[in-house]
């Protein structure tokens, strides 16, 4: 288990103290641990989001530029000059 050596403080109203408390209680777990686990599982989930990807600026200049230079793709052009398989009738 890796060392806990950073720290992370919040204020929070009563009611959402009571809740996480209550919570913590019911698993058995320190609030830290609660907070801390519930925390990381929601950063998680919104770092693995599928709609989102995350890269460095200079990556997504380069990704950018790429799309204006055209690429041969022999494999693209000799699928469609290869005959259609399927013809529809008219």
């Amino acid at each position: 288990m890796t060392a806990k050596t950073h720290r992370i403080e919040m204020r929070a109203d009563a009611a959402t103290e009571g809740l996480i408390v209550q919570a913590a209680q019911a698993l058995g777990e320190s609030i830290s641990s609660f907070v801390l686990r519930a925390a990381r599982a929601e950063a998680s989930r919104v770092l693995a989001r599928p709609d989102v990807t995350l890269m460095p600026a200079e990556q997504f200049d380069e990704l950018l530029a790429s799309l204006d230079e055209p690429d041969e793709a022999p494999a693209l052009r000799r699928d469609a000059q290869r005959q259609r398989r399927y013809h529809e009738s008219t």
